[in-house]
């Protein structure tokens, strides 16, 4: 099977765009109760992309193309080359973070209406805890946060069990809890819709 040029060129640089946009958004995916942070879901778009890359290559390498779809390819080569530093530099940047912060994903219980869970990405480094919430929908996949808060001391309340999850037929509620010593300085109560 042999594709056009023009066709190669789209999939090659479409899939490595997706790569590269994962891997600098706060996507996470969640497959059988298990988070897949953003980083390692770009890891494997871009391992995908490359290997799909080298496969169009070597099937839909060019014959004797005009010069236009030459110079569009050189054009391509060069933005595929960016694609990869930016999708690599992404991914690495998520797992040191993830790493430095000692970042703990959790999957909270009770699912809510439909089928619609709250994750919780809780991190902490020095004197600062930190934590979002996302709603995961059906689908298993979410693009941004619900809501986030910050905790003196590197408390981490979901891991420590301070926190409350309500659900209702709209959505849910979680409200977070600290301690007399290590209060939660913002954000304590945030809702949680899958939409």
């Amino acid at each position: 099977m042999r594709l056009s040029p023009a066709v190669s060129i789209a999939t090659g640089t479409g899939s490595l765009a997706l790569a590269a946009v994962a891997s600098w958004s706060s996507l996470l995916l969640v497959v059988q109760g298990r988070v897949i942070p953003g980083w390692g879901v770009s890891a494997v778009l871009l391992f995908v992309s490359l290997v799909l890359r080298w496969a169009l290559t070597r099937v839909g390498r060019l014959t004797d193309a005009s010069k236009l779809l030459r110079k569009r390819a050189k054009w391509a080569r060069l933005g595929n080359s960016l694609l990869i530093v930016t999708a690599s530099l992404g991914t690495t940047w998520g797992a040191v973070d993830d790493l430095i912060s000692n970042v703990e994903y959790r999957v909270l219980r009770p699912a809510g209406p439909k089928g619609c869970t709250a994750v919780v990405r809780e991190t902490s480094f020095l004197v600062i805890g930190n934590g979002e919430v996302y709603a995961v929908g059906r689908t298993g996949l979410v693009l941004g946060e619900s809501g986030s808060w910050t905790v003196d001391d590197g408390y981490r309340p979901i891991d420590a069990g301070t926190y409350e999850l309500s659900w209702g037929q709209e959505g849910g509620h979680l409200r977070i809890s600290g301690t007399s010593t290590d209060p939660v300085l913002h954000g304590a109560s945030t809702d949680i819709d899958c939409g």
